[in-house]
């Protein structure tokens, strides 16, 4: 599977940010999506997921973005969203998605490439 995120950029504090991320290559119903966060010098932390569509879609945020972000998927565009509000300086990194497949044969993840999100105090 291919992912192309995009939506990151340089926004004030207080404002707001959507990243998109859409797959081709596969049948995106059957994927878990999330939503990661890397800072430099540091290894990727979970932002968002969302469970499959066979799995009922079911959301988890960490517990610094939870009533700030919201993860949402279109099976339809392939597309998953992170819709940010309430951006604060700490949330400055670079974003990166991922697809999980999950199969009584096989597992699998793939990754996009980053989006910068940058927020200025």
């Amino acid at each position: 599977v291919q992912l192309q995120a995009s939506g990151g950029g340089l926004v004030q504090a207080g404002g707001s940010l959507r990243l998109s991320c859409v797959a081709s290559g596969t049948d995106f119903s059957r994927l878990d999506m999330g939503w990661y966060r890397q800072y430099p010098g540091k290894g990727r932390e979970l932002v968002a997921s969302i469970y499959n569509f066979w799995s009922g879609g079911n959301t988890n945020y960490a517990d610094s973005v939870k009533g700030r972000f919201t993860i949402s998927r279109d099976n339809a565009k392939s597309t998953v969203y992170l819709q940010m509000n309430s951006l604060k300086p700490e949330d400055t990194a670079v974003y990166y998605c991922s697809a999980d497949f999950v199969s009584t044969s096989e597992v699998w993840r793939s990754w996009g490439q980053g989006t910068q999100v940058t927020v200025s105090s």
